[in-house]
């Protein structure tokens, strides 16, 4: 049995692709969570979905972050639940401090909505243990604030603790400021917490998860999630 609740903000949009996803990938259903609500029910995974919460005001994910909701999500997050958080939820994931660094305008200023590599980095975290570490896979992504940005300090911790998860890339695998659409430092599309169980990312796998959507290599998120509470069991 997988419980996993969706958050849901004004502005989210991606809410119901992920619910759709993980209901047929898993098998298992899937709660809603309502940000104004005080509490999310117990769960295995708690999911920010994509989108533009609160309109995007102030910054993104600024004032989801200090939704009612948030506290509970913050709060079980320390406690040890899973956190994911794709595009709008990857901004507020950090907004939230719950990762380090920020996410900003794109270096083009235009907002972006196509099909890019990643290379895993990271195989061992709670969301990836479904693929190889160096993988390429095609995932999308749909944003105009995927700049990640943080200080040469916070950069060179997430090197060494080996927290970047996923990087821009070709399909090749090959790094360069070429394959990065976003302008990211060193190419982050992804990071995770120390001990591997809260991952934000900006691409969307909940976009690619079956045949009929373009491709596959989104889906083993959501089966390393399954695979890694199995194990923990």
């Amino acid at each position: 049995m997988l419980r996993t609740s969706v958050i849901v903000f004004p502005g989210s949009n991606c809410d119901r692709d992920v619910k759709v996803a993980i209901e047929r990938i898993t098998g298992f259903p899937v709660t809603m969570v309502w940000h104004g609500d005080a509490s999310v029910p117990a769960s295995d995974l708690i999911v920010l979905p994509g989108g533009f919460s609160y309109g995007d005001y102030l910054r993104c994910g600024a004032m989801a972050a200090h939704s009612p909701i948030m506290r509970d999500v913050i709060a079980k997050a320390k406690a040890g639940t899973p956190v994911l958080g794709i595009c709008n939820g990857f901004q507020v994931l950090c907004e939230a401090g719950l990762l380090p660094g920020v996410l900003m305008r794109n270096a083009s200023l235009k907002f972006i909505c196509r099909d890019v590599h990643l290379k895993v980095e990271n195989a061992k975290t709670f969301f990836t243990q479904c693929y190889r570490e160096g993988q390429v896979i095609k995932v999308p992504i749909a944003h105009a604030e995927g700049n990640y940005f943080a200080d040469a300090d916070t950069i060179g911790r997430l090197e060494d603790e080996d927290r970047v998860v996923f990087r821009y890339s070709d399909a090749d695998g090959n790094v360069s400021p070429e394959t990065c659409p976003n302008g990211a430092q060193r190419n982050i599309a992804g990071i995770c917490s120390a001990d591997g169980r809260i991952l934000g990312m900006m691409p969307h796998p909940e976009r690619l998860y079956e045949l009929a959507l373009g491709g596959t290599d989104g889906r083993r998120i959501f089966e390393s999630a399954v695979v890694s509470l199995a194990a923990a069991a």
